[in-house]
């Protein structure tokens, strides 16, 4: 495999990511090659009842509270129009995006949606009980990312921007710099330097923030305790919770790099 540089294979990717998978709690969404997408799973609340899409280019999907398992099964669709469609639980209006235009990334976290627009402001619907939809004042955003009960959003110049519940010091970014990716998890958020190495902050129960010793990493992700690295070689990296096995990834290979 050709190396690439942590720096070029995220700058691939950065502006307007489109993400073809998402995972819910309990239900999978997967978009596929002819815009049409696909969901299997716990269906309550009408969350995999998207047989019908079509012109998709990208998913989100919303997950159950980790600490009260309840609310927020929904599923979002990017359109190639950059229209937005929704389906799923809809108490606290996340998927109110009818209106929405211009969006070229979405994310959905506990209860919301936020839209990523082509002249980098950012819109949100959905609980907002601890500020985390109030990104109305961003500005020159390339991408956004969403936890439980915070918003993430990455600027062009490679600084952060943080909405939302800061209990453990999750929204603790603002020294933060040279920021090519970002991620969010249950109440830990993750960025990716141009350097290839990883700055966390958050909630560290269960050493989902030990990433410092981490090189070359090209992409990250984070889950609700758990946190995953993809080197430049192809293999990933994981730290955090692993009671169901999910950092188990030491025997990954040629796993696909940003923007191959």
């Amino acid at each position: 495999m050709d190396y690439i540089s942590p720096k070029e294979a995220t700058l691939k990717v950065k502006r307007w990511p489109k993400d073809t998978i998402a995972a819910g709690r309990r239900h999978t969404v997967g978009l596929k090659s002819d815009g049409t997408v696909t969901a299997v799973g716990d269906n309550k609340y009408g969350q995999c009842n998207v047989s019908g899409w079509r012109d998709i280019v990208a998913v989100a999907a919303g997950n159950v509270h980790m600490a009260t398992n309840t609310g927020n099964a929904h599923t979002i669709g990017l359109k190639s129009d950059s229209t937005v469609v929704a389906m799923g639980w809809n108490k606290h209006e996340q998927c109110d995006v009818n209106d929405w235009r211009d969006i070229i990334a979405v994310a959905s976290g506990w209860r919301r949606t936020i839209g990523l627009k082509s002249d980098g402001t950012v819109v949100a619907v959905g609980r907002n009980n601890e500020g985390q939809c109030n990104v109305s004042g961003w500005r020159e955003m390339v991408a956004v990312a969403a936890g439980d009960w915070h918003t993430v959003g990455l600027k062009s110049d490679g600084t952060v921007m943080i909405v939302g519940n800061n209990r453990y010091g999750q929204c603790n970014v603002s020294g933060w710099r040279d920021i090519l990716a970002a991620a969010a998890g249950y109440l830990h958020t993750v960025g990716l330097k141009s350097d290839g190495t990883l700055a966390a902050v958050g909630l560290n129960k269960h050493g989902q923030c030990n990433v410092s010793g981490w090189r070359d990493i090209v992409a990250v992700a984070a889950g609700c305790a758990h946190t995953l690295g993809l080197k430049s070689d192809g293999t990933v990296i994981a730290v955090g919770d692993n009671e169901y096995g999910q950092c188990d990834v030491n025997g990954w290979r040629g796993i696909q790099l940003p923007g191959n």
